[in-house]
């Protein structure tokens, strides 16, 4: 006689153990993966990449936020996912024609940057929530440490919340990501657009990815650290010249390999001697650190802002045609004009204002050195057509 449970038992734990080797192949991808860089924002993208791809978790969208205990705030750093079904529709037919795996959607990134700068990761990337709200859901799971899981019914307690009310979930699953038993993130997740329920086992999955993301995150801040550390200029705490040339020889590289444009604005501020002359170094110093707070403040995520020397700054700009570039360069320009300067009235114009010249891949040169010296031309014809103005 046929032991029919016995049968159904033996089919239930070999499906059971094809499960598990499933799991513990992507869990094995992603660590892998994590382990091939130290820069964050590469570090970001493969664990969202893991949380979202089709060969991963497979949610349809997912978030990253990070604690800054220094501002004490809960930061959004990075997001992936589509804005619309639409979008969705677009972006999972493409990848299921290209039949692009988790190590192909991680190389892509990795040579360009342009799925961080979605619109949908731009709007996370400007979202901030104070560290110590208590009522917030950021930070009650920052504070609690443990995953929460929103419902279509327990969600309802949360519909005022800042960030319900942005995501427009009916179902969301949040982990902290802890390294040494601290939380120094968080991810959010849902399936907006295909409504799927999140079972246990996504949930356990996320758990598991989130603890091996947690230390591959403090180990990325570390590192940029002590990168920051070695290749920032002292008092404007932008890149230095140093690096510099490093940043410009590596971005002129991708831009070969993607075919795209690239670049380069020189800046210098206009008769800064007479400014240092009359109020000395130390005013000259403020000013510098003043500048480079300013054009920090301006710039894309994208972008290197950097001090070339002296009063000189550069602004090194990816996937950059020459007149997005003149635009970016006239913004610039018009920011500092407009800015207030401690005592610009001293200065020839009454106001403190720089001078801008801008030179871009391939066609004003193809080599770092052929950059700068054609930017350099530019930014001395913008000196001789009367200063406060940007050549190209």
């Amino acid at each position: 006689m046929l032991d029919f449970t016995s049968m159904d038992d033996a089919k239930n734990l070999k499906q059971e153990l094809e499960r598990t080797k499933v799991e513990l192949g992507i869990l094995y991808e992603i660590s892998n993966a994590m382990r091939t860089t130290l820069k964050l924002d590469e570090i970001l993208y493969i664990i969202l990449t893991g949380v979202t791809a089709h060969t991963g978790l497979g949610f349809n969208r997912a978030l990253l936020f990070l604690v800054n205990e220094k501002e004490g705030l809960i930061e959004g750093k990075m997001a992936i996912g589509p804005e619309t079904g639409e979008d969705a529709n677009r972006i999972w037919s493409q990848i299921e024609q290209e039949k692009m795996d988790l190590d192909d959607l991680i190389s892509a990134y990795k040579i360009s940057r342009e799925t961080v700068e979605s619109g949908f990761s731009r709007q996370v990337r400007h979202l901030r929530f104070p560290l110590k709200e208590n009522n917030a859901l950021l930070s009650l799971a920052v504070h609690d440490g443990m995953p929460l899981y929103l419902n279509k019914e327990n969600i309802a307690n949360y519909r005022d919340d800042p960030m319900i009310r942005f995501l427009k979930s009916e179902e969301l699953v949040l982990v902290p990501l802890k390294s040494k038993e601290k939380v120094n993130g968080l991810i959010l997740a849902d399936n907006f657009i295909t409504r799927k329920p999140i079972s246990k086992d996504d949930i356990r999955m996320l758990i598991m990815l989130s603890n091996q993301a947690g230390l591959a995150i403090e180990n990325s801040q570390l590192y940029e650290r002590t990168v920051n550390n070695a290749n920032s200029d002292y008092l404007t705490e932008l890149w230095n010249h140093g690096y510099f040339q490093y940043l410009l020889q590596s971005e002129l590289e991708k831009a070969r390999i993607t075919k795209t444009p690239l670049s380069l604005v020189m800046m210098d501020i206009d008769d800064f001697k007479i400014y240092n002359d009359i109020l000395g170094h130390q005013f000259g110093d403020r000013i510098l650190k003043k500048m480079a707070l300013v054009l920090k403040n301006q710039s894309r995520q994208m972008d290197h802002v950097c001090r070339y020397g002296g009063e000189e700054f550069t602004v090194i700009l990816p996937r950059t045609d020459k007149k997005e570039a003149f635009g970016i360069a006239e913004r610039l320009r018009k920011e500092i004009e407009k800015h207030v300067f401690i005592h610009e009235e001293i200065m020839p114009n009454k106001k403190l204002t720089v001078s801008l010249g801008i030179a871009t891949f391939p066609e004003d040169g193809e080599l770092p050195s052929a950059l700068i010296t054609f930017s350099d031309k530019k930014l001395y014809e913008a000196k001789n057509k009367g200063k406060n103005s940007t050549c190209a």
